[in-house]
């Protein structure tokens, strides 16, 4: 009996009578037929098998369709000519599922030169205006890098091809003007050399580099996800070329230093700065990524002073130089946290000025923020992590953190602090600018972190300068988000529950100002009342007696015209119920008293008292309460 093909009688295939499950062949017929579908997928992998018969009821007791069967039937490369378009373009999709066929093509392709022989077809089409010949190469193009083999890269990226390449991508038949990708490698994105390099291979390493960034990245910004899995390694191919141009400046011992020299050097022009630190950003950014060469890559940096260089960097006056400044801090930052640390902590102790990396942190932090800059967040989010110490405990003992957190609060935090210190006097005056408002709020935001990390320091520091007081000055602000960073700092300090903070609170009589917020905004429903009323929320489910005897006694009449009374109701009730068992406490120990009778040869009565009784003030009267009691003879 002739091979018939035997197919599962669904998507679009016919069950042929009489026919041997054991006997089966695949026609390149029934493959377009399956073209883009489940089982096309299995076929093309070579991974066809009976299994998928199974669930229709079907099973084949011996099923040999292998790749090298289909291989067996696929034709040759077309000839390279404009009516074969069609055929080039089928072929190059047709492949995209299968591994192995898309190796074959890809080895064919290159063996045969075919590629620049396509890119003579596009010179042509494009001289002649062909439409429908050039949305053909679009599509055979973009499949030959969706082939996504770096042996194709190496030619299609070359000086001889990539014009051709990116030429036949400005054709996308979805767009109804071609791009002009051209144009812009050719004239907009010229290959600036910030520092000559030296070496012609390491030279057209860079430059095919970035060709092929510009082509994943701007060509095909968006692919599918389907599309996505078929760039790893073009990814790869970029990784590995930047990976080798790193190697390679690294290993010229005068490029860098001849990078640093430049940027240090005051005669350098502020536009050849800018350039300097794009590149050195660039640079950076990719080395840190690096696991492997990253401590060599530190350990040449620390030769070259590079966190002193960066410090005088960050306070210059070009704000593109402080900005990519700033992010190389925040890359270290992250990577090699401990570097930064120990910089800092070693010029802490060796330096007697405040010229240092902290301090030029703080004071941009504080400084007026600039939309061209928009760093203050990221300067936070440094400082946060160069002063927190369990970040420290890596690189040093808990002496030598405490000793550096004795510095800062010696030396930094005035600093830190001088913005609020400075617009929170006792006579209240509006802040009716914004950016200054914005600068209070981060410095708040500061603070607390420090209230958290820094108990012992931050507490002295507080009490020393009366430093809430002067914050809760800031709750009568316009500016709400002010206000709420002010009532938010109180609020980390309540959530410690340390004694000695409550007794500064109620001594200072320091709820007043959230109170009168409260009061303020009674009919109200916004942020401000909300977390006003989750801090009173707090100390009623924290039960901290101290602070609530403090405010019922002080504001329970003042709170009582509130509505939704029932946080304030439950500080009342709480207060009562301390109150009476305190009372009952007391009784139950003046009537128990633990007297202790001993009876000497004399047979002399003897009442031993431990302690005296809370609420008794002078030991003589629970003296004469002693005496009432009847004697034991």
């Amino acid at each position: 009996m002739s091979p018939t093909f035997w197919s599962l009688g669904v998507r679009g295939m016919d069950q042929s009578a009489g026919s041997d499950p054991s006997d089966i062949t695949m026609t390149e017929e029934h493959l377009r037929q399956l073209e883009g579908q489940s089982i096309r997928r299995t076929v093309q992998s070579g991974l066809l098998s009976c299994f998928p018969l199974v669930p229709f009821g079907y099973w084949c007791h011996s099923l040999e369709v292998t790749l090298d069967l289909l291989e067996s039937e696929e034709k040759y490369l077309p000839t390279c000519e404009l009516h074969r378009l069609g055929e080039i373009a089928d072929l190059v999709t047709s492949v995209r599922l299968s591994r192995i066929r898309k190796q074959k093509l890809a080895l064919a392709l290159k063996n045969e030169g075919y590629i620049p022989k396509l890119l003579q077809l596009f010179q042509v089409c494009e001289s002649v205006k062909n439409t429908e010949g050039l949305h053909l190469l679009f599509d055979i193009v973009r499949g030959i890098l969706y082939l996504d083999k770096a042996i194709l890269f190496e030619v299609m990226f070359s000086d001889e091809c990539i014009l051709g390449v990116v030429g036949c991508l400005e054709y996308d038949p979805c767009l109804a003007q071609p791009a002009w990708h051209r144009e812009f490698l050719t004239k907009t994105a010229k290959l600036q050399e910030v520092i000559p390099i030296r070496d012609p291979e390491l030279r057209q390493k860079i430059r095919q580099t970035s060709r092929a960034q510009y082509i994943h990245a701007i060509i095909m910004p968006n692919p599918s996800d389907f599309e996505a899995g078929f760039l790893s390694t073009l990814n790869s191919f970029i990784s590995c070329s930047k990976e080798e141009i790193l190697q390679a400046l690294q290993k010229d011992e005068e490029f860098l230093p001849e990078v640093f020299a430049r940027l240090t050097n005051e005669a350098t022009a502020g536009e050849q700065q800018c350039e300097l630190m794009k590149f050195f950003k660039e640079f950076c950014a990719f080395s840190f990524t690096l696991p492997e060469k990253r401590d060599e890559f530190l350990q040449t940096l620390a030769k070259l002073g590079f966190l002193p260089t960066l410090e005088r960097l960050m306070g210059m006056g070009n704000l593109q130089v402080r900005a990519a400044a700033t992010d190389i801090l925040s890359y270290l930052v992250e990577f090699s946290l401990a570097t930064v640390q120990q910089f800092v902590m070693q010029e802490a102790q060796q330096s007697e000025n405040d010229t240092q990396l902290i301090t030029e942190v703080i004071e941009q932090i504080i400084c007026s923020p600039n939309p061209e800059f928009g760093g203050d967040n990221q300067l936070m989010e440094i400082l946060c992590a160069l002063i927190d110490p369990e970040k420290m405990l890596a690189i040093a003992s808990n002496l030598e953190i405490f000793e550096f957190l004795d510095i800062f609060y010696d030396r930094y935090i005035h600093v830190l602090t001088a913005p609020l210190l400075t617009d929170t006097s006792e006579e209240w005056y509006e802040i009716d600018n914004y950016q200054t408002a914005e600068i209070l709020a981060s410095v708040l935001q500061l603070l607390s972190f420090c209230v958290e990390r820094h108990t012992y320091h931050m507490k002295i520091f507080i009490i020393k300068k009366d430093l809430l007081r002067r914050t809760l000055v800031l709750m009568k602000s316009k500016h709400k988000f002010l206000a709420l960073c002010a009532l938010r700092f109180m609020r980390r300090i309540i959530g410690l529950k340390d004694e000695l903070y409550n007794h500064y609170i109620t001594l200072g009589n320091l709820f007043e100002p959230v109170v009168n917020a409260v009061l303020d905004n009674r009919n109200k429903c916004n942020l401000l009342k909300s977390a006003s009323m989750e801090l009173f929320e707090f100390i009623r489910k924290e039960d901290i007696h101290f602070l609530i005897a403090h405010i019922v006694e002080n504001f329970s009449d003042a709170l009582e015209s509130v509505k939704n009374i029932h946080t304030f109701q439950g500080l009342k009730t709480k207060y009562e119920q301390e109150k009476y068992q305190q009372n009952e406490k007391l009784n139950r120990y003046v009537i128990n008293l633990h007297i202790h009778v001993v009876v000497s040869p004399s047979d002399f009565i003897v009442y031993k008292l431990f302690s005296c009784p809370v609420g008794i003030k002078n030991e003589a009267t629970f003296s004469i309460l002693l005496g009432k009691l009847p004697v034991i003879h």
